[in-house]
């Protein structure tokens, strides 16, 4: 069977991106860093560039390059540092009042449970024995506790560690050569296909800075909403719980389980076991229905163009091939695919077949 030259093409390009998503998937936990790195790149690489052209080029780049990576790196471990009060404020009650929350809980669940034919019990005192053994109440003990675990962790450990070693030298380095990088990534396009590629790319870059812009939209509004609707019901960790939920949303369904499981905890340690699941049902379900219906469809959805259903699919179908890594990914390259689907629906539209 002959091919035309231009099925030769096609075929040819549908080989290459089969040997790229092999090669994606293959070493996905290895280029997990590298993509990371990236997406800081093109996410912070225009304060780079704005900080550069504001000192009137007094700052050399790499003066830029470090000031903005340090920036961002004290921030991001501000937003980690978030986690330390509730660590050393919750850790010690757990041990405390944990066994007498579930005496409550068995003493109110058990009669139920019995009324319906089920006989059991909550084991109170096993669950009692597990706290006094890993938790004694003193950070010295949990942070002992936690190096035994990374210990024998081994290689997850040491993934971690890498990783959070190597994200911020990949940053740097390609926010240095950014420029020079996507130049140098130009010049390997055929000169024929050059403004088609340009303008692909301007429109790709147009909605990748509106899903951005929307995204951090999304993360304050949350923040302020989860910080005051945890303060109006009285706990006592809303500020630190609340801020983590909502910048914690950057990652799709992780940060907000997360933020749910800290906020559940808290509560359960502070109020009535019933009165803690009403609180965090209503606060949390509350947030998630104006994420879900009012904020991500009009600061984000709205923006860059994919329906609520195609949002979810991105997320399982990047989760399911890259892993985390996916999901981190999934809207900002679903964003770059409904680009490139739109022109080829134009290309399509435009040609004999369609006539």
């Amino acid at each position: 069977m002959q091919f035309t030259p231009t099925q030769q093409r096609a075929v040819a390009w549908l080989g290459i991106f089969a040997v790229c998503v092999g090669v994606l998937v293959g070493l996905g936990p290895v280029l997990m860093p590298f993509v990371v790195g990236a997406g800081l790149a093109y996410a912070l690489s225009p304060l780079v560039g704005g900080l550069h052209r504001v000192t009137g080029g007094y700052l050399p780049r790499l003066a830029c390059v470090l000031l903005v990576e340090c920036v961002f790196l004290l921030v991001a471990l501000a937003l980690l540092t978030l986690l330390i009060p509730i660590l050393v404020k919750e850790l010690p009650l757990l041990r405390e009042q944990l066994p007498l929350q579930l005496q409550r809980l068995d003493a109110w669940l058990a009669p139920m449970l019995q009324h319906w034919g089920v006989q059991t019990r909550l084991d109170v005192a096993s669950f009692k024995a597990f706290l006094m053994q890993h938790f004694d109440g003193s950070m010295d003990q949990v942070v002992t506790t936690l190096l035994s675990s990374l210990r024998m962790g081994g290689s997850m450990a040491l993934t971690l560690i890498g990783n959070a070693v190597l994200i911020p030298v990949v940053l740097f380095y390609l926010l240095a050569d950014w420029e020079r990088l996507v130049a140098l990534l130009r010049e390997w396009v055929p000169l024929r296909w050059r403004a088609p590629v340009d303008g692909f790319m301007t429109e790709a870059d147009a909605v990748l800075g509106q899903y951005l812009r929307g995204q951090l939209s999304v993360m304050l509004a949350l923040a302020i909403y989860y910080s005051l609707a945890l303060r109006l019901c009285g706990l006592d960790l809303a500020l630190p719980i609340g801020v983590f939920t909502g910048l914690a949303i950057f990652i799709p369904y992780l940060g907000f389980g997360l933020g749910l499981l800290l906020a559940l905890l808290a509560a359960v340690l502070q109020f009535e076991p019933l009165q803690a699941l009403g609180v965090v049902a209503l606060v949390y379900g509350a947030g998630q229905v104006l994420e879900s219906f009012v904020l991500t469809p009009r600061w984000v959805g709205e923006r860059i163009g994919l329906h609520p259903l195609a949002v979810i699919f991105a997320l399982l179908a990047f989760g399911q091939v890259l892993g985390f890594v996916g999901v981190l990914v999934a809207l900002p390259a679903s964003a770059v695919l409904l680009v490139a689907l739109r022109r080829l629906k134009q290309q399509y539209m435009a040609s004999a077949l369609y006539r």
